[in-house]
């Protein structure tokens, strides 16, 4: 006879067991772009290659356009603020909308979950998206010089450029909305040191390159004058969007579905901040991360993790279970570390004026007694201590580049993207951990797919990517 405190035990542990999958495999899904529409007119979608359109509800909506819109084939969605949202569901009710995206502020994020699920449950017809509006233009800020037949190489091993990406953003979302594919976006830098500048077709191209390859929903906001020359037939303009449409086509061609980000470090925080400089830069120096809060440290024990790093304040439940994740190998780094723990009963070893650590099992602990006030030393530090043996991607000649890497649910890698923030062709390098005998490389430029030639030794796979321009996509395989 099973005991009514047996079946409540089995019924926690099977809770947990479905908590812990959703956080290490969220639901899959397609990216998708979606465009930001003002101009009274809009093209086909056969002809813009872009099923889902935005309009503002802070606009003076004209509803022959958004019916227009929808006779054309579109997917209509209307932006609107949260305390709007009832109003415009009302009017999208009626007119047959696709859905709302709800553009709510950073520091209101807290009931979106409970304003959303009413809207659902009072407007089931409609969808409802939650959009972050605080994404930044994907850019290289930096000094390159060209050599060899306009190939780009870095100056110097050691400058590194900066990049505004998106992708720490991007994680942050991916915990705080798992029944939701992030969705973002963000407003163009439009002048730059005094000086105007236009929207190019690297810079639309790189926009959606970025969110294809993170696994992320973008609303694209197109600049007037380019929705005023697409009305108008512009040739310039077309030409221009079909590069676009080229890098949007190679992300909605993709065959990878069900793959999942691969990541070896698990970074614990105590509130979600998409600002946060520290994994921004983490993300900047290609370390594979995935975002967990303080009360999910049962999924990080049953996560592939080498590398743990603990932004939250532990309480005595989670200092029990950092401890447990020592003592079976893992490798723990405590930022801001105050209190009394545990681990203290063993002998601390004073590796610099800010930092102990400890050896608990097999494991380690190393505390950190500041905050990180340098998010680029700390995320280079977090590179080294991860070391050769446990990098599971490096890139050499990629300092303009992002790449993540993308597994199948037995955990094997089959997938690497790469995006190139200086959007000028690049010769990377690439060593990936594991023995692959076949890579596949696809671009926008030229489809798919070339075959490289892999080099593997130790356990690692290396293989040289002739040109990186913005998008790429290796495929690989262990047969």
């Amino acid at each position: 006879m099973i005991s009514n405190s047996s079946r409540r035990d089995h019924e926690d542990l099977r809770k947990t067991v479905v908590f812990c999958l959703l956080v290490l495999f969220p639901p899959s899904a397609w990216s998708t772009v979606l465009v930001q529409w003002s101009n009274s007119q809009l093209p086909p979608p056969s002809s813009l290659g872009v099923s889902d359109v935005v309009f503002s509800w802070k606009s003076r909506l004209r509803p022959s356009l958004l019916a227009n819109a929808r006779k054309q084939g579109y997917r209509v969605y209307v932006e609107a603020p949260l305390q709007q949202a009832t109003a415009a569901a009302e009017e999208g009710a009626r007119a047959g909308w696709t859905g709302l995206l709800l553009n709510i502020p950073e520091s209101e994020r807290k009931g979106t979950r409970t304003a959303a699920t009413r809207l659902r449950s009072a407007y089931p017809k409609l969808k409802f998206l939650v959009l972050g509006t605080i994404g930044k233009q994907p850019q290289m800020r930096g000094s390159l010089v060209i050599k060899n037949d306009s190939v780009l190489e870095v100056s110097s091993p050691t400058a590194q450029p900066w990049i505004d990406t998106n992708l720490a953003a991007i994680k942050v979302e991916q915990r705080r909305n798992q029944a939701q594919v992030p969705l973002y976006t963000f407003a163009w830098v439009t002048s730059k040191q005094g000086q105007q500048r236009s929207v190019t077709a690297s810079d639309y191209s790189l926009a959606v390159a970025e969110a294809g390859a993170f696994h992320a929903d973008v609303v694209l906001q197109l600049d007037k004058r380019l929705q005023r020359a697409l009305t108008n037939h512009d040739p310039e303009a077309w030409a221009l969007w079909s590069q676009v449409r080229s890098t949007a086509n190679f992300y909605s061609d993709l065959t990878d579905g069900g793959l999942q980000p691969a990541a070896n470090v698990a970074v614990v925080v105590d509130r979600l901040d998409t600002r946060d400089e520290a994994l921004n830069l983490l993300a900047r120096h290609n370390i594979p991360f995935q975002v967990f809060l303080a009360a999910d440290l049962n999924a990080v024990g049953v996560g592939d993790f080498n590398l743990v790093i603990v932004f939250a304040k532990p309480d005595k439940v989670a200092a029990e279970h950092i401890a447990s994740l020592v003592t079976r190998g893992k490798t723990v780094v405590l930022v801001d570390a105050h209190s009394s723990y545990p681990w203290h009963s063993n002998q601390p070893i004073q590796l610099n004026e800010h930092t102990v650590s400890y050896l608990l099992g097999t494991g380690k602990i190393l505390e950190l007694s500041e905050p990180v006030t340098d998010p680029e030393a700390f995320a280079q530090d977090i590179r080294r201590l991860l070391g050769k043996r446990d990098a599971l991607l490096s890139l050499w000649n990629g300092l303009t580049s992002i790449a993540v890497g993308y597994k199948d649910h037995s955990g094997e890698l089959k997938a690497i993207e790469f995006v190139n923030y200086a959007t000028d062709p690049i010769r990377v390098q690439v060593q990936v951990k594991g023995s692959f005998t076949s890579i596949r490389y696809e671009t926008p430029e030229h489809g798919c797919c070339q075959s490289l030639v892999p080099v593997t030794h130790d356990s690692f796979t290396e293989f040289v990517i002739p040109e990186l321009r913005i998008a790429g996509r290796a495929h690989l395989d262990s047969q």
